[in-house]
């Protein structure tokens, strides 16, 4: 249910230190004005920004809520080297974690809205070990905070699609189920078949009618080749603006010339792109993505799991650390990455924020006289709104 709400002080994307307050109505879930010395009609709530910087509300477009251990006792890193490793870890020790599935992807998603996130997609495990267990564990946390945040779950086959027998079964069962994307995961550097594992992918999404979103760690020229199969297919089944490659790592681990063939060929078919800034990869060209009209968007991966001890929950943090691996140093550039976490990761679900009038109610103010000075101080979230309602309020979900 959508709210009305007046919002008095905030600093709308202030990009230097003299742009003034103003209050903010929200009404029927919108936002409806700007301007000094706002009225609020009979019975509708006032809250306070205190001068902060007002931002649209964070996405995070690429979660693993159904692995995550925030909160939970501190686990020292088992895994070896390797993405096999790393899953095979996740399935040696998942089931010993001291919460359900459940639990845990629910409190983590209630720290992710509480730092300002109110539009998530997060990948759910579905294999022949977990079977659905790990899906419904995430539909019941988007659930739970239904009334705080738009959330949706990709069926993620991250043991595979062809290894195990069985798994294809599984995924059209979750989306039967109520997964609103089918996922894919390396199709040749791990399944070995990236045409069959594509095959079965895109005839499910074309089954179900829903969109695709697949990991693709392979870099260099198998990575690249497989971007090509993907746009093949985004073509042939008239997908524009359904799929999303997460990660992309080719985009980074190719020459100029083919890097430059790549971009232009996923803004072609408008395929779209998150990252996760991670610290051992090179970054991806964000500026060049985004020139191109390349849908951007950006997410925290695993959360304090089995793959790696990162992670908090915070997209803001997130933010910074996108800005501090790409060297990021002039405020515009800083700002670009803000874009990318707020109104970038939007878009790659098919949503729209922003700042005007008429824009979705929600948003996020954070204390800072700047947007950039804000990503640096990262101080507690003074107000998370979500539909016109607020949600969370200084660092703490309502």
């Amino acid at each position: 249910m959508t709210g009305d709400l007046l919002i008095r002080s905030v600093r709308p994307w202030p990009n230097s230190l003299d742009v003034p307050a103003v209050d903010v109505l929200c009404s029927g879930g919108k936002l409806a004005a700007f301007g000094t010395g706002l009225t609020a009609p009979p019975g509708v709530p006032e809250v306070d920004g205190g001068g902060g910087v007002l931002l649209p509300a964070f996405t995070d477009a690429h979660a693993h809520l159904d692995s995550t251990r925030l909160g939970l006792p501190f686990r020292p890193h088992s895994a070896g080297t390797g993405l096999a490793e790393l899953i095979e870890n996740d399935r040696r020790n998942w089931r010993t974690a001291e919460r359900t599935v459940s639990e845990r992807a629910t409190h983590t998603l209630g720290r992710t809205i509480a730092c300002g996130a109110t539009i998530v997609r997060s990948h759910a495990q579905v294999d022949v070990d977990s079977g659905l267990e790990k899906l419904e564990g995430v539909l019941a946390a988007r659930e739970a905070h239904a009334h705080r945040a738009h959330v949706e779950v990709v069926a993620f086959p991250q043991c595979g699609i062809l290894r195990e027998k069985g798994t294809a079964e599984l995924l059209d069962a979750a989306l039967r189920a109520g997964a609103d994307l089918v996922g894919g995961l390396d199709p040749a550097g791990y399944d070995r078949d990236p045409v069959k594992h594509l095959d079965v992918v895109f005839a499910l999404a074309e089954k179900h009618q829903r969109g695709v979103d697949v990991h693709l760690h392979d870099g260099g020229s198998l990575g690249a080749f497989q971007v090509e199969l993907i746009c093949e297919r985004v073509a042939a089944l008239d997908m524009r603006g359904k799929v999303t490659i997460s990660h992309a790592f080719a985009l980074s681990t190719v020459d100029a010339e083919r890097r430059r063939e790549l971009v232009d060929l996923m803004a072609e078919h408008d395929v779209a792109v998150t990252t996760v800034a991670p610290g051992v990869r090179d970054p991806l060209p964000l500026r060049q993505l985004r020139w191109s009209g390349v849908r951007v968007g950006l997410g925290q991966d695993g959360i304090r799991d089995y793959w790696s001890p990162y992670g908090n929950g915070d997209m803001l943090d997130r933010t910074w650390q996108l800005a501090y691996r790409n060297g990021f140093r002039p405020d515009a550039l800083i700002e670009m990455c803000v874009d990318v976490a707020t109104r970038g990761g939007a878009s790659v679900v098919g949503r729209t924020l922003g700042l005007t009038e008429g824009a979705p109610a929600d948003v996020v103010v954070v204390p800072g006289d700047t947007v950039t000075a804000a990503v640096m101080d990262r101080a507690p979230r003074t107000l998370v709104v979500h539909e016109g309602r607020v949600v969370a309020a200084g660092g703490e979900l309502v």
